[in-house]
């Protein structure tokens, strides 16, 4: 079971049709089936023109999917449960610190800013005074999650061809490379990460087609997964599709976008050419 969980602030480009292809192609030649997530999470930027056109790209490359539609919206309630059980167990802090301050407090007094997958590693400011407090609910704040309390040694099995194998994670280079993530915004009252989480165990997908940009998110995605007790899917990270600068393609990039191509009369067979999926003529 696989799936393709685009954001509908934008337009899909030709990087979106090859993961896209890639994870409908896996589950057909296995028997199995492909399905669509609509992770619109960020309310402000999501909008239903664009979710109408995923649809419409996705039809017009010849890609069906199974059930309807899982989309995260929906799903906040059901989001919520997770983090209030985190919450009372003392998993989950609350942060107010604001960019700046991440950034003033992870570079003093050493030089430099340790960068993560997940950004500029937490230096752990709000860690005591952001920590849950006999009968306190569930705080209207960021919500971050205690890594030293959460990482435990894990593993996944990775068949992308540029970390082909049994992939360790360690509960020390969790603490040290990731540090505590954001598990829950303000403004949304959950995370990518939370969510792609749930969402995955929820639609009960057993492999994992993306690019290879999120390779380092999979630690925090496997660690959560261990701690909520969740079965972990089989990962391929796949290449990045690139302008000719090498620079890889975003949704602000037009001039790549599928419903162009469409326009200019191409056909499918050409989408799956231009991303390497079939030989060049």
């Amino acid at each position: 079971i696989t799936r393709f969980a685009p954001s509908p602030t934008g337009p899909l480009h030709l990087g979106h049709a090859y993961s896209a292809i890639l994870a409908h192609d896996m589950a057909r030649a296995a028997g199995g089936q492909f399905l669509l997530r609509i992770e619109d999470i960020d309310r402000q930027r999501s909008k239903p023109e664009w979710e109408a056109q995923i649809y419409e790209d996705l039809r017009w490359l010849g890609l069906s999917w199974a059930g309807p539609v899982l989309r995260q919206s929906d799903r906040l309630t059901i989001y919520r449960p997770t983090l209030e059980n985190m919450w009372e167990q003392g998993l989950l802090y609350a942060c107010t610190c604001s960019r700046r301050d991440i950034e003033a407090a992870a570079a003093a007094p050493q030089e430099g800013v340790p960068v993560g997958p997940d950004g500029i590693v937490y230096p752990g400011t709000c860690r005591a005074r952001g920590a849950r407090r006999p009968g306190q609910p569930l705080p209207q704040a960021a919500l971050r999650l205690r890594m030293d309390l959460a990482a435990r040694d894990c593993s996944f099995e990775e068949i992308g061809p540029a970390h082909r194998g049994l992939q360790r994670i360690t509960r020390a280079q969790m603490i040290r490379d990731v540090g505590d993530i954001v598990l829950a915004r303000r403004e949304m009252g959950t995370s990518y990460h939370l969510s792609v989480v749930l969402d995955d165990a929820a639609q009960g997908i057993t492999h994992v087609t993306r690019g290879e940009d999120l390779f380092e998110a999979t630690s925090i995605h496997v660690t959560l997964q261990k701690l909520l007790e969740l079965p972990t899917p089989t990962y391929c990270h796949h290449k990045l599709i690139r302008d000719e600068n090498g620079k890889r393609l975003a949704k602000r990039d037009n001039a790549r976008a599928i419903a162009k191509y469409r326009a200019e009369g191409a056909t499918p067979a050409d989408i799956r050419r231009l991303v390497g999926l079939i030989p060049s003529a």
